[in-house]
Formats: structure tokens, C-alpha cells, sequence
């Protein structure tokens, strides 16, 4: 019995490390924060999982005193390897990345479920009880693996919080080590990380030009680009700068030290973490406020809660392209033609400048006009500007446009949806003819208590933008149809799926030649 008792063990903690990781993963999505994880334990349900469900099943059944120890340490055996399978056997669209930390947040883990298994072992040798119970022992670990991430987490928060700050004083040395440097940070709800793009190209025709590559925006994303990308050589520095919480981006700007300072958008998006727009406000505004007073903030007026608020101290220019009221700069004669979109940019002056692009949607449009202003600012040959306008390749699941060999137009803006961005992208659908107009969405997320009430919203620009709404998972669900349901004379047609792969499935057997697809968002592992 010893021996059947260590072979379920085994394969029981092989389970356990293969849950770790999941959880782990999900741990690195909410940004190793404890309160974000927790929150997501409570909105997924995870903890009452079938498999979990099972699995405690399991253990009490090999821990009763009618159980049959034989029988009870083969099912704990069946139930690990089952779920093992099933573990292996999912797919996620944001894996696991085995960073150095991730690493050592997994040995921790590793070590503790290792101490409660070997305690159970130690007390069956002393006889407190049967050796059978030790593989239900290793199964319950698995039941209650959150607990383990969390613990191993809050047990390496010192050491993560030394490890960074070596990292951010080697960082700081690096950046004072390079005066001259010209650093120009970018914010905002949305539209940062596409202005941030277009400024490294229009740039680049003029300086030698560093960005912070894909989504790293955060301290330690602008650390890693500073430790592991900046060269003594480039001229400029061009930082994204996100946040999830009040002073994220001070925190940025405090490192960095930017001269130049846009700010794209304050929107309803974070709502969760901020809870009001007046904190998204602040917190994005945390970059102008930062300024020298020799610096320049570039704001988007477009957006209330940009134009209302003031600034002092650096100079301001103001752009805009729906409201141009008190806007230096403004976008007009926008038009679309099958290479893409045509725009007039007017100065303060009152200097126009005509420049085409590949890039479609208004969005796209204010993101460049803000990039344009900075290279004008730095003294960037208007010739120049304009060559590189039209040279931009559209960033990847932004309103990303392209076509089939089947001849079915594909709209990408599958990343980080909000209520404006999926407002322009639905306009953007509404002129796509004369094919079928079709729209893949799982709606927005983290917009706090107006969750409901904005995807609802977005439901009813879906009715009057798309004849056919594909309408992904559960989570919102009910609001988006309601919302599409709610608008007389709609010509959507609503089909609901519960996952990419359904709509998919569903898609095939209903695209043509001239239809469109936008595909609006595509929610991550943590949202269901």
C-alpha cells in the first residue's frame, strides 16, 4: 500500500504544479497584485470550478472513515490524472511567461505544497495517521492552489521590491548619463500606444529614435527599455506611460524626467481600479504636471476632461478634430478612399498642410496630428512629416485594416476596446459596402459601475452600425443584446457564442465576397 500510496502522491503533486502555473498566469495578468487577483477570483468563480469541485470531492471521500484505502488512493490518482489532461490540453491567448520572477514565485509555491505534503508524510511515519491519506493531502493542495500563489507572493514582496529598486537606480544612471536626451512621454486612456508608434516613425526620419517596445508602460516596463534598449546614441526617447492607480505615472516621470508630454485621451476606461473620472483625470494629467518649464504638453481637446482642465506653468498646445473651439491645431476635410484616409491639418497660424495615410478612423487621425505637432515642435521638415504620414503601417489590433483573397475586408481592433474607440471603429464598419457588415465583440470591460450601462450603449450603436453582431461569451452578454434589442428599426442581426472559436465556426459559413468583419476587443484569460 506504501507504494500505491507515493505513485498517487507523485502524480497528484504533478497536478498541483500544473494548476500552479495556470494560477501563476493568471497572477501575472492582474499584475502580481494580490487585491487585482483576488477580484478576479471572486468574478470568475474559479474557486468553485468543476474541476476543483471534483477534486475536493475526491479528498474528503479518501479521508472518510467508510472509505476503502485502495479504492480511495486510485481515485485520487484518476481524478489528478484527468485533471492534468485537461490542464495540458487548454489553450490561452495570453500564456504564461517565465520571467526570473514568475520563477521564483513558482519555487516558492513549489516549496510550500512540498512542506504541507511532507508534513503529511512525517505525521503517517509518527502514525498519527494512514499513509493513504497522504496522496488526498497533495490533491488538496490543488483545491486550494490560490492560496498558495497568494501566499508565495505576499512572501516575496520584499525581495521583488529590493530586486526593482537595484534595477531603477541602474536605470536612473543610465538616463543621467545621457543629458541631452530628449524624452517625450505619452499618455492617456486610449490612443497612447498608437500615437507613441506614429511619433517613433515620423521621428525617425530626422533623429535616432528609441520607444518603449509593445505594451511596456508601466515603471518596470520603462526600466527593462532603459537597462536593455536605450543606446548612448539615441537622440530621442519616447515613453508610454500607463497606469492602473493614482501616481503610477509620476512614478514614470519621475524617472525619466519628459520634456515633452501628450496626453491623447481621458475616457471611461480603468473605471474599475479608479472608480471616477476625475482620478483618470488626475492621474493622466500627472504627466503635464511634471513638465519643466521650458517643456510643451500636447492635449487632446476632443475629450471633456482634457479641455476642461487647465494648465499652468508650460506651454500648452491644444488639438482637436471634432472640438476644435479652443484647439491650436484641428484636423478638417477628412475623407476615406480605398488606400485610406486624406486629412487637412490647420496650424495657429493659420497654415494648412494636406497629408494621406494608410490608417482609417477619426481615432487615427487625432493620434497623428498629436505626433505631428511634437516633430513640428522639434523642428522636423514639414516634407519629411508628410513622407512618413503616408509611410505608417497600422499597429497591430488597432483598427488595423485588411483584405482576404476571398475578398472579405478584416477590421482588427481587437486590443483594449473602450466607449469611444468602439464608437469610431463602429463608424468606420458603417461605410464598409456594399457586402455584409459584421461585428465579432465581446464588449468592453473594466468600466466599473457603468459596466452594464456602457456596454449596453455600445449595444445600441451596434444596432444601427452592423447587420450581423456575433456576441462573444457571457460576460456581456445580456447588457450588449439588450442594448441592440432597445433600438427600433436596428438592423443588426444577434447571434451569441461562447467562445472566439464559435464565432469563427459561425463566421465561416456566412462570409462572402464584400463583407466586413470588425473584430471589437478580445477580452483576456481573466474575463469569461
Amino acid at each position: 500500500m506504501l507504494v500505491f500510496s507515493i505513485v498517487a502522491t507523485i502524480i497528484a503533486f504533478i497536478g498541483v504544479v500544473v494548476e500552479f502555473r495556470r494560477d501563476l498566469m493568471m497572477l501575472q495578468q492582474n499584475s502580481y497584485r494580490n487585491d487585482r487577483y483576488n477580484r478576479w477570483l471572486g468574478q470568475s468563480q474559479d474557486t468553485t470550478s468543476t474541476m476543483r469541485l471534483v477534486s475536493g470531492a475526491a479528498v474528503l471521500a479518501s479521508l472518510g472513515t467508510l472509505s476503502v484505502p485502495l479504492v480511495s488512493v486510485n481515485l485520487v490518482a484518476i481524478v489528478s490524472i484527468v485533471n492534468i489532461f485537461i490542464l495540458l490540453d487548454r489553450k490561452y491567448k495570453k500564456p504564461l511567461v517565465m520571467t526570473k520572477r514568475a520563477r521564483r514565485l513558482l519555487g516558492v509555491m513549489v516549496f510550500l505544497a512540498l512542506a504541507v505534503v511532507g508534513g503529511s508524510m512525517a505525521m503517517a511515519l509518527a502514525g498519527l495517521f494512514a499513509v493513504t491519506y497522504i496522496p488526498a493531502v497533495a490533491l488538496g493542495v490543488f483545491c486550494f492552489s490560490h492560496l498558495f500563489v497568494l501566499a508565495a507572493n505576499w512572501l516575496l514582496q520584499p525581495v521583488e521590491k529590493h530586486i526593482n529598486r537595484g534595477f531603477y537606480k541602474d536605470a536612473e544612471r543610465i538616463l543621467a548619463s545621457m543629458p541631452d536626451l530628449r524624452v517625450i512621454g505619452v499618455t492617456g486612456s486610449y490612443g497612447k500606444t498608437s500615437t507613441k508608434h506614429y511619433l517613433n516613425r515620423i521621428l525617425s526620419e530626422h533623429f535616432d529614435v528609441m520607444m518603449t517596445p509593445g505594451s511596456f508602460n508601466t515603471t518596470m516596463g520603462v526600466i527593462r527599455t532603459v537597462r536593455e534598449y536605450l543606446k548612448p546614441y539615441n537622440e530621442v526617447f519616447i515613453v508610454e506611460m500607463g497606469a492602473k492607480q493614482p501616481g503610477d505615472i509620476k512614478e514614470i516621470c519621475d524617472l525619466v524626467h519628459p520634456s515633452v508630454g501628450i496626453v491623447t485621451a481621458v475616457g471611461e476606461q480603468h473605471l474599475e481600479s479608479f472608480k471616477t473620472i476625475e482620478n483618470v483625470q488626475r492621474t493622466k494629467f500627472e504627466l503635464i504636471d511634471s513638465l519643466p518649464a521650458d517643456g510643451l504638453a500636447v492635449i487632446n481637446d476632443d475629450f471633456p476632461f482634457v479641455a476642461n482642465r487647465k494648465v499652468d506653468g508650460v506651454e500648452c498646445v491644444r488639438y482637436a478634430v471634432s472640438n476644435p473651439g479652443n484647439a491650436s491645431y484641428t484636423g478638417s476635410e477628412i475623407t476615406y478612399t480605398p488606400q485610406g484616409t486624406e486629412f487637412t491639418l490647420t496650424g495657429p497660424d493659420g497654415e494648412r498642410h494636406k497629408f494621406a495615410t494608410r490608417l482609417v478612423g477619426e481615432c487615427n487621425v487625432s493620434n497623428l496630428i498629436a505626433a505631428i505637432i511634437v516633430a513640428l515642435y522639434l523642428k522636423v521638415p514639414v516634407d519629411k512629416i508628410r513622407y512618413a504620414v503616408g509611410q505608417i503601417e497600422q499597429v497591430e489590433h488597432r483598427l488595423n485594416m485588411k483584405r482576404t483573397p476571398g475578398g472579405v475586408t478584416i477590421i482588427d481592433d481587437a486590443f483594449n476596446s473602450n466607449p469611444t474607440g468602439s464608437k469610431m471603429a463602429l463608424d468606420v464598419l458603417a461605410m464598409m459596402r456594399p457586402g455584409k457588415r459584421i461585428v465579432v465583440t465581446p464588449g468592453m470591460i473594466e468600466l466599473g459601475e457603468r459596466q452594464e450601462e456602457l456596454n449596453r450603449e455600445f449595444g445600441r450603436k451596434i444596432a444601427v452600425s452592423a447587420d450581423v453582431a456575433i456576441i462573444v461569451g457571457q460576460y456581456n452578454r445580456d447588457a450588449i443584446t439588450e442594448g441592440i434589442g432597445s433600438v427600433e428599426g436596428g438592423v443588426a442581426k444577434v447571434h451569441t457564442v461562447d467562445t472566439f472559436k464559435d464565432a469563427q465556426a459561425l463566421l465561416g459559413g456566412m462570409l462572402g465576397k464584400g463583407d466586413t468583419v470588425l473584430y471589437e476587443n478580445d477580452l483576456p484569460d481573466t474575463f469569461k
